[in-house]
């Protein structure tokens, strides 16, 4: 489960940005997971849950996951479906089956709210 290694790395970053700005405590954590970015979700809450509760900079502090739209473009029309949820089936404008995702592929720290 790589997500634990991934949660590591954010509070090595929440430490230092805490540092730079001379707070003590992490109140709320905004994260962008894109759902063709390997990670799951789950896994990442869970490893969050865990190490935050060792931790006293972040123990308690809220994590909120956001999972932005992806955009499919159809290779048969051009047609672009924006969804949040999975992959369409077909091209919704054609029916083709061929539909190329752009987007979804980030992780990224939004947002730290601290004290």
């Amino acid at each position: 489960m790589h997500e634990i290694s991934l949660v590591q790395e954010l509070f090595a970053q929440l430490k230092e940005l805490a540092t730079a700005n001379n707070a003590t405590k992490i109140i709320s954590v905004t994260m962008e997971i894109g759902p063709h970015c390997g990670v799951v979700v789950d896994s990442f809450q869970f490893g969050f849950d865990i190490i935050s509760a060792d931790d006293a900079l972040v123990r308690g502090a809220k994590l909120i996951i956001e999972v932005p739209p992806v955009s499919y473009r159809c290779t048969n029309c051009r047609h672009v479906e924006v969804t949040t949820g999975g992959k369409p089936e077909e091209c919704p404008a054609c029916g083709e089956l061929l539909l190329i995702a752009d987007g979804g592929n980030d992780l990224m720290l939004r947002q730290v709210e601290m004290e």
